[in-house]
């Protein structure tokens, strides 16, 4: 039994069933914010496709090859999809944040604004990171392996695929200050704690972005893992922002 914030000072609880409606109607207005996004990207689906999706391709000479008759239909819609995805982003992340609402406290429901900006800012980045960066590079190293006997052409859906991983993957490890963050808040994770196991992070940081890469190739799981080493050392220090604000906020709470 949780309670769920009704107003500013209407309280109820909410059973388990009604944590289950609860998330069914949040995981609609969820699909209907990729679907709107989605329906908005396919006035764009030409510039989505011959300039976003092709445009790493036509910066090195490369094409891309459809395989199967209606694969520049399904080539279409994965990309009016994907962007569809990622243009709903912060509208999915706000769904999330209202189902977690009833379990936060006071004034950090009152930050739910905050909170979905910060959590797709950094979301964003990530996937503004992957496809200029991760990108543009696996595809030069990989470039440089061709010969004359050996034409390099890129099927559609394993570009988009391979795009799908390294962007999306990028967006969702971006989130790791945000992570840190209510963590921290919630008591369950300390900068101290951080600090002494940075070296096992580190390896951990390495298998990650060898997952989550779909290539076996060193340089782009390098570009990878690099920004999340780096945005470990930030969320120490975010973690230590947390701290002091839960311990800050303590002596309130303990009095209600």
């Amino acid at each position: 039994m949780t309670k769920e914030i009704t107003g500013e000072t209407e309280v109820r609880e909410m059973s388990f069933l009604d944590h289950l409606e609860e998330l069914r109607w949040r995981i609609v207005k969820a699909l209907i914010a990729v679907l709107v996004a989605g329906i908005g990207c396919a006035f764009f689906s030409d510039f989505l496709v011959q300039d976003l999706l092709l445009g790493p391709l036509h910066a090195l000479h490369l094409k891309l090859q459809v395989l199967t008759p209606y694969g520049i239909v399904l080539l279409y819609m994965e990309v009016i999809l994907i962007a569809g995805l990622i243009l709903s982003m912060p509208a999915i992340l706000y769904q999330v944040w209202k189902f977690v609402a009833p379990g936060l406290l006071p004034k950090e429901r009152k930050n739910i604004g905050w909170i979905v900006f910060y959590t797709s800012f950094c979301f964003l980045a990530g996937v503004t990171f992957g496809y200029f960066v991760l990108i543009p590079t696996a595809l030069k190293f990989f470039a440089t392996f061709g010969t004359q006997n050996i034409e390099l052409n890129i099927a559609a859906d394993k570009y988009v695929s391979f795009m799908l991983s390294l962007i999306l993957g990028a967006g969702i490890l971006f989130e790791l200050p945000m992570i840190a963050y209510f963590l921290s808040r919630l008591g369950i994770l300390t900068p101290a704690f951080m600090r002494h196991y940075r070296r096992h992070a580190i390896v951990v940081i390495l298998i990650i972005a060898a997952v989550v890469t779909p290539t076996p190739d060193i340089v782009t799981q390098s570009l990878l893992a690099a920004p999340m080493m780096v945005l470990y050392e930030i969320s120490i220090f975010i973690s230590a922002y947390a701290q002091k604000k839960r311990s800050a906020d303590a002596p309130a709470g303990s009095s209600t």
